[in-house]
């Protein structure tokens, strides 16, 4: 029997723009050795620290940008000035950004890609530290004895972020709204979206972790349902799509017992639709049908749904039959989707 295991998001926050500011470099000293009986005493400025750099950080503790939505500047420490007798200053502090895996880093400026921080405790510089000034130390040679030149430090590099959140699972739900995903999700995984029967129930998405076995699991995503248009915009639209993007899997719910006058192959071709108009990449993907609330139907109208399903569009990839609500058929279809993800090159 799989176990459950839950990761909840609490408030979901996937785009934010922020302002980082790289350190300034330390300015260099002009100083002179005084000591004495040593009555000449040569230059002894020191140079002084970098600045400190700023760096993001994929954190596995984290799913959402929350921490960003209301501090918007970030600053690392500047370095500290140099000092007599060769003492160099002490180096700004680096300020380390924690994000979840699955963020996008982008300057906002330019729209340059700078990283995308896919690995559990990735890293990388976003603005560098600027460079120590030089003391009068430096500048002392046999034609100039008593330096008095300095350069001061450089200035850290600024940019402005855009910073993006794709969610990272190995499956994804997709459907219209009320096809069942999120019953299934809390039936699979124990993780805890809400359950109503409106439209957007489910206005975040939500990873579940399903456990098959010891050292046998796969995360989960319910993806806000869809509707006609949502790859424009329409509904909560294209702002979700996009989190579908990252999963190996899609699972495409479907209530076979629609009650608003369509029929089960009309609300399929709505989906794929949206899918191909929002990336054509998505339709690349391996894809399963699976048939929720077939505790409503008998075994013989299930299967003659499948054969019009299959004829009518052509489908010839998997199609299941569950029922979310009394968790028949979700053992089994948990356990296939463990072989494929896992048979399936990282």
């Amino acid at each position: 029997m799989y176990q459950k295991k839950c990761v909840k998001i609490m408030q979901f926050v996937d785009e934010v723009i922020i302002s980082v500011q790289a350190g300034k470099g330390g300015n260099g000293c002009c100083s002179f050795h005084r000591a004495k009986f040593i009555p000449k005493g040569g230059p002894d400025g020191g140079d002084g620290g970098d600045g400190g750099s700023v760096f993001i950080e994929a954190n596995p503790n984290l799913n959402t940008l929350v921490d960003y939505r209301y501090e918007k500047r970030f600053a690392a420490e500047n370095g500290h000035a140099g000092s007599g007798r060769s003492r160099r200053g002490k180096k700004g502090q680096d300020l380390i950004l924690q994000v979840p895996p699955g963020t996008l880093i982008k300057n906002k400026d330019t729209d340059e890609l700078i990283a995308d921080l896919t690995e559990a405790d990735q890293r990388v510089c976003v603005a560098k530290g600027g460079w120590h000034g030089l003391g009068n130390e430096r500048f002392k040679s046999s034609t100039n004895r008593s330096p008095r030149q300095t350069t001061p430090g450089k200035p850290g590099e600024h940019r402005n972020l855009h910073l993006e959140l794709k969610l990272i699972a190995d499956a994804g739900l997709v459907g219209l709204p009320n096809a069942g995903k999120s019953t299934f999700l809390r039936a699979v995984s124990n993780a805890l979206p809400k359950v109503a029967n409106y439209p957007f129930t489910t206005l975040r998405p939500h990873i579940g972790v399903v456990r098959i076995e010891q050292h046998q699991s796969f995360a989960i995503a319910d993806i806000p349902g869809l509707i006609e248009g949502a790859s424009e915009g329409t509904g909560l639209g294209i702002q979700f799509l996009k989190h579908v993007a990252r999963t190996r899997i899609l699972l495409h719910l479907v209530d076979v017992a629609p009650i608003d006058g369509t029929t089960v192959t009309q609300n399929i071709k709505t989906i794929q639709t949206e899918l191909a108009q929002y990336s054509d990449d998505l339709l690349q993907k391996e894809q399963w049908l699976v048939f929720n609330k077939t505790d409503l139907l008998s075994e013989e109208e299930c299967t003659k749904l499948e054969s019009e399903v299959r004829q009518e569009l052509g489908w010839d990839s998997p199609i299941y039959r569950i029922s979310a609500a009394t968790r028949n058929g979700t053992e089994n279809l948990c356990k296939k989707l463990w072989e494929s993800i896992n048979s399936q090159p990282v």
